[in-house]
């Protein structure tokens, strides 16, 4: 199930609302969302239930087993489990094929690929039960003693299936305490609002564009049409990705939970280490914490805890080589700015440090984009003209005059304007008008919009489901 689904937004989600805020009992509310949780990922591959609820009962294990032996050697048993069990799940159903796809290629084996499938949400709830039994070891949280309650934290259907990457930490005190506050819901609605827009009416938008001029034979490319697709495609990955983790937020929001942001308007970055700070916070802050600091961070080995560290990024992504480049891809420019990058762009104009960042970024999206290396090369080579330049192209001019207000609006969105435009109207709320009746209408013309869409098109992936 997705969030942007007509069966999602007209039954589920007004049941679980109606269900949870019928009882006032926090325990009776905890099982309604956990029975919520289930239903939502069970509802396309209901095998993999048994693999979420197994290793939410490895950490929650764990977890008891480490708060009992804090501060003893034998703790550190807790640890080993965590990561033996949790990574050996991840590389089984995510990177056998490739491991045994490359085993056979280096050493000339006929091995047969295991060919599982990915259960969907993997990679996330794997960080997150890691993260749990790290925190308990290192005694920045408690152990969670009640089952029920720790299974509710792993399996929470806002943030289980793509993000963000949510700590015990963030929600501990939630879990048991939370507070209805009218502020919050209508917050969290406006929230998701937004980030239901944000996907239905811009990403999946891009992502039509997207197939029309990158789904097709290079050589039918010119060097404008790959410019311009592997732009879209910039667009429909952050709207797809943002909005969903906007959508995640909002649902937190009128359940009585405050995720962490993750994202913050990436396409306004300045430096490629600024667009890092900005996009898929959590995950970045998931391997600074429990990786790159633990490995040295910057006191010692600085670049090859780099390397590490955005090898595995990479890695996370896709059991492919492409991801593994784009990961070292940004490896390089990483170390680059602080070796020499960054003092160079101190010397320059804003424009110009948003126009190199724009571009390395976008850059980077062809190595995402394109699983195929040698389709990766040959488009690479279109983007810099080893064919000749080509930039005079009637269909990109075409699509550009028809979704012009389109693309506005994607400007718009990808920029923190639409914040700003909204906090300028709270200055002179009591002059003109009611913030509150705006935002109002703001939402119910994004939520009616959405659905309308939603109906008339049958084209609504999410792309962070495969990760």
């Amino acid at each position: 199930m997705v969030f942007s689904s007509l069966f999602f937004l007209t039954i589920f989600l007004p049941l679980n609302l109606l269900l949870y805020y019928f009882t006032k009992s926090i325990n009776v509310r905890n099982i309604i969302l956990v029975v919520f949780s289930l239903f939502f990922y069970a509802w396309g591959e209901p095998i993999w239930i048994s693999l979420l609820i197994f290793s939410a009962l490895v950490d929650y294990l764990n977890g008891l087993f480490i708060d009992k032996y804090r501060n003893q050697p034998i703790a550190k048993l807790g640890i080993f489990i965590t990561l033996f069990i949790n990574l050996g799940l991840l590389f089984t159903f995510k990177y056998s094929d490739f491991i045994v796809e490359n085993f056979n290629f280096l050493f000339n084996t006929t091995f047969s690929k295991p060919g599982f499938l990915l259960p969907i949400g993997i990679s996330f709830y794997t960080f997150q039960t890691i993260s749990y039994s790290i925190d308990v070891y290192k005694g920045e949280v408690k152990a969670q003693k009640n089952f029920l309650n720790f299974l509710m934290f792993v399996s929470l259907y806002h943030q289980l299936v793509a993000g963000p990457i949510v700590r015990y930490s963030v929600i501990e005190n939630e879990i048991n305490n939370r507070k209805f506050h009218w502020d919050d819901f209508s917050n969290g609605v406006t929230r998701f609002s937004k980030g239901l827009f944000k996907k239905v009416l811009i990403a999946n938008v891009a992502g039509e564009i997207v197939q029309q001029f990158l789904e097709r034979d290079i050589v039918d490319m010119t060097s404008a049409s790959a410019w311009f697709g592997i732009s879209m495609y910039a667009i429909q990955i952050y709207f797809d990705f943002s909005g969903y983790s906007d959508m995640a937020i909002g649902l937190g929001k009128m359940f009585g939970f405050h995720y962490d942001e993750n994202f913050k308007h990436p396409y306004t970055s300045t430096s490629i280490g600024d667009f890092w700070r900005r996009w898929h916070i959590s995950l970045g802050t998931f391997f600074r914490d429990y990786l790159y600091i633990p490995l040295g961070g910057n006191k010692k080995n600085v670049y090859l805890n780099l390397l590490i560290v955005w090898f595995c990024t990479g890695f996370w992504h896709g059991a492919s080589w492409n991801f593994i480049l784009w990961g070292l891809y940004f490896c390089v420019l990483l170390i680059g700015e602080k070796l020499f990058i960054n003092q160079l762009l101190a010397k320059t104009h804003i424009i110009i440090k948003h126009l190199y960042a724009l571009f390395f970024i976008i850059i980077g999206w062809a190595i995402f984009y394109f699983t195929d290396l040698a389709k990766l090369t040959d488009f690479l080579g279109l983007l810099f003209g080893t064919n000749g330049f080509v930039l005079n192209d009637t269909e990109v001019s075409t699509v550009i005059k028809e979704n012009i207000i389109w693309l506005l609006i994607a400007l718009l969105f990808s920029a923190p304007l639409y914040n700003y435009c909204l906090n300028k109207i709270e200055l002179y709320k009591n002059r003109f008008l009611n913030i509150n009746h705006l935002i109002l209408f703001l939402n119910i013309v994004m939520l009616f919009t959405s659905i309308a869409m939603l109906v008339n098109k049958t084209y609504n992936p999410f792309i962070y489901f495969r990760f």
